[in-house]
């Protein structure tokens, strides 16, 4: 049975590396096949496996991925050929191994290898996760519940947070009503602004922002552990559009992982992208440039289109980026809470 969940209002608004890590990528859109870069990049978490209370990144892309469908372009065609196996939809693993819990943001279309990465990594004896957070209703955030059906886990009774507007598209809406009449998924409906204590060590803010809310409203969350805390916001339209200073929710957490889709409006070339309203990340680096060093070591940039040059590193794009003292989230990075 899924854990009733405690409500308590809002009081603020508030890696060493592995031992062994290989990081390849193959061509973005503006460059050739890439090996790591020479700056250094930061780690936080020692071990394969992770103990106490940890957050893994599990995806860093944008919604449909790399290589992107029907994708003609450089960056695409190298990897259909050789796909890059670090390339995954945008998510996160919480891991309490206090309380031998384990959580996943985001339920992806690649939520297949991501929720047996977070068991391995949490080492625990559960093939699926303590409950799944979903931001908004876009295909690379829900779409992943698919595979909770019958057609594939038939799971029983998975807790999936959802804001209210969400949990009323999954309830009303085939397939994903189906995953709800046969129990394969439990929703557990969360306020914005209320806090949730999932574990004894774990408190969990749905901060409300402005995105293309068509099916559902948009979220990010407020991550809080025993230690540390993070802000997960990997959808948003602009940062001016939120009633919220994201300068000062920065200075809220010891790690910020933001939505950077589009490094500039350069990169887009086939579509309107007022349609597709997100911060490029030169827009924010210009927000941001006011903070002290400490206070940009805390960004971590997520969510990339597939054109996206920061995803070779060795672009100028990716070398802007940390020069200026923000960070490129990587899969299979790890932070101790």
């Amino acid at each position: 049975m899924a854990q009733i969940p405690y409500y308590s209002k809002l009081h603020s608004h508030r890696m060493r590396w592995p031992i062994f890590f290989l990081f390849i990528v193959l061509s973005s859109c503006n460059g050739d096949v890439s090996s790591t870069h020479s700056l250094s990049l930061p780690t936080e978490v020692h071990t394969d496996s992770l103990q106490g209370i940890s957050l893994v990144v599990l995806g860093t892309l944008q919604d449909a991925g790399s290589p992107h469908i029907a994708c003609s372009k450089e960056c695409c065609v190298g990897l259909f050929d050789r796909p890059d196996p670090n390339r995954k939809v945008v998510s996160l693993g919480l891991i309490d191994g206090n309380s031998n819990r384990t959580f996943l943001f985001e339920a992806t279309p690649d939520i297949s290898s991501q929720v047996k990465s977070l068991k391995t990594l949490s080492q625990s004896k559960k093939e699926l996760p303590d409950g799944i957070f979903l931001t908004h209703a876009h295909i690379g955030h829900y779409s992943g519940l698919m595979y909770l059906g019958k057609e594939a886990t038939n799971a029983t009774a998975v807790p999936v947070y959802t804001m209210p507007k969400m949990k009323s598209f999954l309830e009303h809406h085939g397939p994903w009503s189906q995953l709800v009449e046969n129990n394969n998924i439990e929703l557990q409906q969360i306020e914005k602004d209320l806090s949730l204590q999932i574990t004894p060590n774990i408190r969990i803010t749905p901060l409300q922002v402005p995105h293309r809310d068509e099916f559902s409203e948009t979220v990010g969350y407020k991550i809080i552990g025993p230690n540390k805390s993070a802000l997960f916001i990997p959808d948003i339209d602009k940062w001016e559009k939120w009633d919220t200073s994201i300068l000062e929710m920065i200075g809220q957490v010891d790690y910020a992982f933001l939505d950077a889709t589009f490094y500039s409006g350069e990169e887009i070339d086939m579509r309107d992208i007022s349609e597709i309203p997100h911060p490029f990340i030169i827009e924010s680096m210009e927000l941001f440039k006011g903070l002290s060093p400490s206070e940009k070591k805390k960004i971590h940039f997520i969510h990339f289109n597939h054109t996206n040059p920061v995803l070779n590193t060795e672009s100028d794009a990716f070398r802007e980026v940390m020069t200026h003292g923000f960070n490129i989230t990587r899969n299979e990075q790890k932070f101790q809470f």
